[in-house]
Formats: C-alpha cells, sequence, structure tokens
C-alpha cells in the first residue's frame, strides 16, 4: 500500500469550491486505486493581525481544522500570511505550521511520500517537511506558481532550491517543463496531465444545451478568473466587433467592475453578460451551449478551461501561451491568434464560420483521462518511494 500525504494549498473549501478542483479531482482519483491511501493537508494562510482589519479572512479563519471532504481526510491547519510581504515568508511559516501537525499525524499514518500539488509555497516546506520525515518528495508545476514566484525577486531562489533538492518534479504540459527550466530548474520533468470527467463534458448536445440556457444565435464562452491576466477585456473588446454575437464572461474577481464598465462604454449589455463564478457543475451544460471558448491569458500552464471546452465538442480560441500548441492541434480544436481584439474577432469569425463536427474536436483530447492521470501519478509516487529505498 502506497501512502500519500498530499500537500495542497490550491484546494477546495465550502468558501471557495471552486478553488483548485482540478486539484481536487486528481487526488480523488488516486485515493481511488486499491492499491494507495491518501490524506490531504490544505493550509490556510491567515494575517496575524485581527481579523477585524482583514474581514475577506473571517470565512477561511472559520473552516474546520479537520474535516472529511467527499471522501478524502482533509487537514487544514492555519499558517501565517504576511500581507506585503511578497510571499517571501510564505514557505518558512508553512513548514512552522505544519510540522506538529504532520508530527501527530504519522502516529497513525506513516506517509511514504509527499505530494506537493503547487510548486510554491507548497514545494519548499515540502522539501523541507520530506528531509524531516525522511520521505521522497513530489512537486508539480501548474503554470503562476512558476510563471510567477519562480521569477519573482522575493520568491525566485526559493523555487529554484526546492526544484533542484526535490526527489521528482512533474508539470502539467511539455511547455510547463520548459518553464521549469527556464526558470533556472535544470533537471528532468515529467508530463502529467490533467483529466476530463467525461461522464460529464462531452455528453450534452449542444442546441439541448442552448435552448436550455435560454440562448438564441452564436455563443461565446470566456472561462476563468476575472483577472488582468486571464484577458477577458480582449475576448469583450473582440465580440463587440461581431455583431449578433454573444458573449458570457464566467468567473469572479477584482476586474469585474471595470469590465461591467466597458460593456457599458461600448453599449452590448445587451450580448455581453457578467455571469459571475459558476459551480463547477455547471460548466457542462454552459460549455456545450458556447460555439466557441475564448480566453485572451497572457499566460498558461494548461488551462482545464481549454480542455474541458475541447471534450465539450467546443473549439477554442486562444492565444500562444503555455500548452496552446499542444491543444490546437488542428482546425477541429479551434485557433491560436495574437493577444489582441482585432486578432481574436478574427478567430472567433473563422471557427463560427467554419464550425467543426463536436465529435472531431472532442477527438482532440481523447488523451486526456483521470484514471490516466491516476495511474501515472502513482507510478511516479511509487518510483520515488522505491529510489529513496
Amino acid at each position: 500500500m502506497l501512502r500519500v500525504l498530499t500537500l495542497a494549498t490550491l484546494f477546495p473549501d465550502t468558501t471557495r469550491p471552486n478553488f483548485g478542483v482540478f486539484v481536487e479531482r486528481q487526488t480523488l482519483g488516486l485515493a481511488a486505486l486499491d492499491d494507495v491511501a491518501v490524506r490531504v493537508v490544505a493550509p490556510i494562510g491567515l494575517p496575524p493581525f485581527p481579523l477585524s482589519l482583514h474581514p475577506s479572512y473571517r470565512p477561511l479563519a472559520r473552516l474546520p481544522l479537520h474535516e472529511d471532504w467527499k471522501g478524502l481526510s482533509v487537514g487544514r491547519p492555519h499558517f501565517v500570511n504576511l500581507p506585503a510581504t511578497h510571499g517571501r515568508f510564505h514557505a518558512g511559516a508553512l513548514v512552522r505550521c505544519l510540522t506538529p501537525h504532520l508530527d501527530a499525524l504519522r502516529k497513525t499514518f506513516r506517509f511514504d511520500v509527499i505530494d506537493a500539488e503547487f510548486f510554491f509555497p507548497d514545494g519548499p516546506a515540502a522539501v523541507a517537511l520530506g528531509r524531516r520525515y525522511g520521505v521522497p518528495v513530489s512537486i508539480k508545476a501548474r503554470g503562476a506558481d512558476i510563471h510567477h514566484w519562480g521569477h519573482a525577486p522575493a520568491t525566485a531562489a526559493q523555487v529554484r532550491v526546492a526544484g533542484r533538492d526535490a526527489d521528482g518534479l512533474l508539470a502539467v504540459s511539455q511547455s510547463m517543463a520548459a518553464d521549469i527550466a527556464a526558470a533556472g530548474i535544470d533537471r528532468p520533468v515529467r508530463v502529467h496531465r490533467t483529466g476530463i470527467d467525461r461522464s460529464r463534458f462531452g455528453t450534452v448536445d449542444r442546441t439541448d444545451a442552448k435552448a436550455r440556457l435560454g440562448v438564441a444565435g452564436p455563443l461565446v464562452m470566456s472561462l476563468g478568473a476575472l483577472i488582468a491576466r486571464k484577458g477577458h477585456r480582449i475576448v469583450l473588446e473582440a465580440v463587440a466587433a461581431l455583431p449578433g454575437v454573444t458573449l458570457w464572461i464566467v468567473g469572479g474577481g477584482p476586474d469585474q467592475a471595470a469590465l461591467a464598465g466597458r460593456i457599458a462604454e461600448l453599449g452590448v449589455g445587451d450580448r455581453i453578460r457578467l455571469c459571475g463564478a459558476l459551480p463547477h457543475d455547471s460548466l457542462p451544460d454552459v460549455l456545450a451551449a458556447a460555439d466557441v471558448m475564448a480566453l485572451a491569458s497572457s499566460s498558461e500552464g494548461l488551462a482545464n478551461a481549454w480542455v474541458e471546452a475541447l471534450a465539450s465538442g467546443t473549439p477554442i480560441v486562444i492565444p500562444d501561451a503555455g500548452a496552446a500548441r499542444e491543444v490546437v492541434t488542428c482546425p477541429a480544436a479551434g485557433r491560436i491568434v495574437a493577444r489582441d481584439a482585432a486578432a481574436f474577432a478574427q478567430g472567433i469569425a473563422a471557427v463560427l464560420s467554419q464550425p467543426s463536427d463536436p465529435a472531431a474536436t472532442r477527438a482532440t483530447v481523447d488523451a486526456y483521462s483521470w484514471e490516466r492521470n491516476a495511474l501515472e501519478l502513482r507510478d511516479h509516487l511509487t518510483a520515488l518511494v522505491a529510489q529513496k529505498g
């Protein structure tokens, strides 16, 4: 039996049900294997000052320190998150918080390996804890953990040291593996792609989905957090230039007011809608109803929105960021365009004018499977344990 400790600062909770939902799904798949036992530690960062000064943290502070989450045993210990320090002290605070928690856990669950699901701060903390307990450590890179933390002055050195000292490294795509090397970590990286829940995505007919959602005519979906990096304004301005085309922007975040203001300025409120954050369970219908999923991200690892859209039979229009060329491999998958409104308008118009067979679009992501994801992760972690001896 392989006993895995999954360390994930990126993991859902009742206040953030969509936060790291792909980490949750991966972990559920791993735990479902007969020869694997899993415990999850999903630490919560809280400021050291009274929460009355930081009311946004109150819901997180109220979360239980331990709970059963969809059948997974999840601990949520608190670590000190010092505002305005640019993450410099996160990893050390994480180690101090987790040491007593894991000392206690080892009495009943003597884990064989630590699986860190985000490169920072999870990775440096996992390496320190692996040394303490004499177990191997794997770190997975997903995107911003390398693109931001791996280059930010306050944290880049910590990321490099963790990448050098971990027993194994994973990346969500080949391009993400190259980005790890570009961050100064020159060692082999195993590509470990995300999966797709095929019992949900790809089972909904587009005509039926449009009817249920009350959509008439071409629908473009832009799916992701409302932050500048995701480029929703670019897609918004692109669709504004396409008469008769509707856009739904799905996600929540700090750019909501600015996007609403831009919609009003352009006078397109009748066909461009901010939908807010939707439960992940709602996405199969929404993605199936869309004729195009357009996301203008400046950087990505391998966006789950891309593969879930393709699995739904919906082509994507995206810039040449991250693993774009690994997923848009033919016209049935969509288009790769420049990251500006005019190019996005042209790309969306091209897809709408030459609609592909949804089955052909779904076939472009046939290799993405949660079952395969779980087996590859088990084999990777098992090999690390064997090498550690």
